[in-house]
């Protein structure tokens, strides 16, 4: 059965960007954290190197993954991957589509009539996988409407002190969460929680 799986990298403090939307110090285990070299697929792929303990990590989750979910906002910041996101088909909530998209041969699609139509759309894209999830944003309209299933968090070894949280705007909505899988990386711990269905 297809799982919606919220998957950002976090500081310690909280924050999944900086104040201008820079992600570099709280991804920068991707890049830095050891000598494993895993390979991204997508129309911009990219060799990372990390420890042999987040690169089995790394592995394993995006070998679940048939689609992938996010906002406009992360959409923008990755430059719309080139067109072609290594996860799969992606899906971008927004209220208008952006000035040159949808583009040929690119399988960035917009989702412009709400979360459930993107969940039910990404779900088919992603033919019995998984569907990954980007954004602090996104992340929070799934779990106030019920719809994530695991909340994937890399928690990178650094405080920012300011920037975009990414739980920031779920008052009065509790989301009980299950117990975790840890796995200490290099720079990192790599928490994974089930959400638990009220």
């Amino acid at each position: 059965m297809s799982k919606v799986i919220a998957i950002m990298s976090m500081s310690l403090d909280g924050y999944v960007a900086d104040l201008n939307g820079g992600v570099a110090e709280v991804m920068g285990w991707y890049m830095t954290s050891g000598d494993t070299e895993v390979h991204t697929g997508g129309s911009d792929p990219v060799t990372l190197k990390m420890s042999d303990a987040s690169a089995r990590h790394f592995r394993d989750l995006t070998s679940e993954l048939g689609s992938v979910l996010t906002g406009r906002r992360t959409f923008e910041t990755a430059d719309g991957w080139g067109g072609n996101h290594a996860w799969g088909p992606a899906f971008v909530l927004t209220h208008r589509v952006p000035a040159g998209w949808p583009r040929p041969n690119s399988t960035v699609n917009f989702v412009t009539d709400g979360i459930e139509s993107a969940v039910k759309q990404a779900k088919a894209a992603a033919a019995g996988k998984s569907v990954g999830v980007h954004g602090a944003d996104t992340i929070q309209h799934l779990l106030k409407a019920g719809l994530l299933d695991e909340v994937h968090v890399d928690i990178a070894a650094l405080l920012l002190g300011s920037g975009v949280r990414l739980f920031d705007h779920l008052a009065g909505i509790p989301a009980v969460l299950g117990n975790p899988t840890v796995i200490a990386g290099v720079g990192v711990t790599h928490l994974r929680y089930p959400v638990r269905k009220s």
